[in-house]
């Protein structure tokens, strides 16, 4: 009895290693077909499946995936001058109802990936680090997305990058069938499985990347081929692997089978134990009616009125409105419904602030586990229907990583729903004016902070597409995230141009204490007029007052009229907010003071741009020189040179005679 066990045991140990999914052949070869039992490091929204199928998205959006061989592969040999030769195989499929981003395969010296961003970026690079020669990174991208940004050729398309997603070489999927020569194409969402194969020649230095669907051999013909040393980017040890994070919710990237080889070509992944791609297609549901229409027929008639009822009141409840123009522009949008689950109904106890525009409430998404923040504008909100479609229009595709990523929105009936990344350190106002100073902010916070808006605003002012003027920056539309980074948000305001053209609308908008006094006048908003409110947002944040303050005798001082006559006195530095307890570098403290002085001096023209000053904050030029002062003018009369347009506005706070000096820092004459 004994021995027919032992025969047993050894019969089910072979047939375990005959059906092994992980096979692997040597240091630097392996071949995976199907990765169940795999022992790949996974992150973000990567996944393998029961079945043995390597999900590097789930269905989320905007949620990074990799997925990466545990150990790096030595690239370079002995004489560690040039990079081996090596070849990769990999067998994938992509599912995906609507437009959403690819993936890519990767060659990185390291594995992680937390700076990098969502979408176009794959979660390989970012915004700061893309084209940098010390990336060191070679890939392959599959691409389903026509990215400008990139000149990507087509929205289905194959390429090859080397430190940056501008790709090299490119080309539309497809591949050369030998019988014929011709070029077949592929379509890279049909959700049928294909392979790709990518060679390095280190001795011609030739990159050849062929592809073609599944159970077709391999081409003799590259779909893609270029010359490029590998050994001017490559690392001795790096590590090999894919990433992808998709732009579309149920947008799924599948890889079934990989291989990879130096000095040779990578394994044969077997084909018959790979896993199965999720069905795909209408179901035929001919042969259910004939078993079950008799009895459905009947429980349809009892059930008719009362399944109406309730499609009505669930119509009625989240019902949604839908126009042309989302189509072209908007980004994901939500289901009412998910966002009513998401914050339980918006109930208050989720509410995180109101104001003239609405409310906006946390929430946590069933599916992903996201936490958002949701603003629900009022119906009777200025925030009408047009600032609500530029707010969609202009960051619904912007990626910088100081301005509050917009997920997303939805509309039903008159109401208007934007849905952000949630920042769990709320507004920057409620840590400035504060008067217990438990909330308060250091010193190195602060400055940290200025910086982050400032970057926000090259970006928008000099790094777009288009220049985008926000009109409305402040304290109370800073957002400080987990760890304390200032991030700008709250685009309802905005406004885009093309580079070089002048704003055309006339109507001022903003918030009072913030306003260029040369709107007054033009009532066109551009780059400088956010120069001004960003020099008032400064003067904020270092002295922790509003930028309308009101002395003892209920009087009415402008912060920027309290701070220049303190400059004037020689006594700048007792501007600096009292809750630092003098737990500040006086040096830094004067520079910024003075920059906000001159971003918000009322001539447009002597303010710098957000380039100049994210060179001063940098200190690449020579802070203000103290002896530079302009002509003594009261604010009144400065006011009035502009325009009359401020007279109420000035009527309005009597005490503002204030005499306004500006510095002026070298270089802006």
């Amino acid at each position: 009895m004994s021995k027919m066990k032992t025969l047993s045991l050894l019969s089910l140990l072979f047939f375990l290693g005959l059906n092994q999914q992980v096979h692997v052949t040597g240091d630097d070869n392996f071949v995976y077909s199907g990765f169940a039992g795999s022992k790949l490091i996974l992150n973000g929204a990567a996944m393998v499946m029961p079945n043995g199928l390597l999900d590097l998205t789930n269905g989320s959006v905007r949620l990074k995936g990799h997925a990466i061989y545990p150990t790096p592969m030595r690239f370079r040999g002995l004489s560690y001058r040039t990079v081996q030769s090596f070849s990769v195989s990999f067998i994938f499929g992509i599912v995906s109802p609507h437009p959403s981003n690819g993936f890519t395969f990767f060659v990185s010296p390291g594995k992680n990936f937390s700076d990098a961003l969502p979408t176009q970026y794959f979660g390989l690079l970012n915004d700061q680090n893309n084209g940098m020669e010390t990336n060191h990174i070679f890939a392959v991208e599959l691409d389903t997305i026509q990215n400008s940004e990139f000149q990507d050729i087509n929205d289905n398309h194959i390429g090859i990058d080397i430190n940056s997603l501008h790709s090299v070489q490119s080309d539309s999927a497809g591949y050369y069938d030998d019988r014929h020569g011709m070029l077949k194409q592929l379509t890279l969402v049909s959700g049928d499985p294909m392979q790709v194969w990518v060679d390095y020649d280190r001795v011609a230095t030739l990159i050849n990347v062929t592809m073609a669907p599944l159970n077709f051999a391999k081409p003799s013909r590259a779909l893609i081929s270029t010359n490029y040393n590998l050994s001017t980017v490559l690392t001795e040890l790096a590590y090999v692997g894919f990433s992808s994070a998709a732009g579309k919710a149920n947008a799924r990237h599948y890889i079934l089978g990989w291989s990879f080889a130096t000095n040779g070509p990578a394994p044969a992944i077997d084909i018959r134990k790979l896993p199965k791609m999720p069905h795909i297609g209408s179901k035929d549901w001919s042969n259910v009616i004939e078993i079950v229409l008799p009895i459905a027929t009947a429980a349809f008639i009892l059930m008719v009125g009362g399944t109406i009822f309730v499609l009505s009141r669930r119509y009625l409840r989240y019902r949604e409105l839908r126009e042309d123009w989302e189509a072209e522009f908007g980004p994901h949008r939500f289901s009412y419904k998910d966002l009513h689950h998401a914050t339980e109904g918006f109930k208050n106890k989720h509410l995180l602030g109101s104001g003239g525009f609405g409310r906006v409430y946390k929430g946590l998404l069933a599916r992903s586990s996201l936490e958002i923040a949701v603003k629900r504008v009022s119906r009777d909100s200025k925030q009408g229907i047009k600032e609500f479609i530029t707010e969609v229009v202009s960051i619904g595709h912007l990626q910088h990583r100081n301005l509050v990523p917009l997920l997303g929105y939805c509309r039903r009936n008159n109401e208007l729903l934007l849905v952000h990344e949630f920042m769990p350190n709320g507004s920057l106002d409620k840590y400035l004016l504060n008067e217990d100073g438990k909330r308060s902010l250091s010193w190195a916070q602060r400055v940290g902070v200025i910086k982050d808006i400032a970057a926000s605003l090259l970006y928008l002012h000099h790094e777009c597409e288009k220049v985008i003027i926000h009109r409305d920056i402040k304290a109370s539309n800073v957002l400080l995230d987990n760890e304390m980074n200032g991030r700008l948000g709250d685009f309802g305001l905005a406004r885009l141009y093309d580079h070089g053209v002048n704003s055309q609308t006339t109507h001022v908008v903003g918030t009072i204490g913030y306003l260029a006094p040369e709107l007054a006048s033009t009532g066109k908003p551009t780059p400088l007029t956010d120069v001004f409110s960003f020099g008032i947002f400064i003067l904020e944040v270092v002295c922790g007052h509003r930028p309308i303050m009101k002395n003892e005798e209920e009087n009415h001082t402008m912060l920027v009229d309290w701070v220049l006559q303190h400059w004037q006195n020689g006594s700048l530095t007792d501007t600096v907010d009292t809750n630092l307890s003098g737990n500040y570098d006086n040096i830094e403290a004067c520079l910024v003071l003075k920059l906000g002085l001159l971003c918000s001096h009322p001539f447009m023209h002597a303010r710098p741009s957000m380039r100049q000053v994210m060179q001063y904050l940098n200190g690449d030029i020579p802070q203000p020189d103290d002896q530079l002062m302009p002509t003594q003018m009261s604010f009144e009369l400065l006011s009035l040179m502009q325009n009359e347009g401020f007279d109420h506005y000035i009527m309005s706070f009597p005490s503002l005679t204030t005499s306004y000096e500006p510095p002026v820092l070298p270089g802006e004459r």
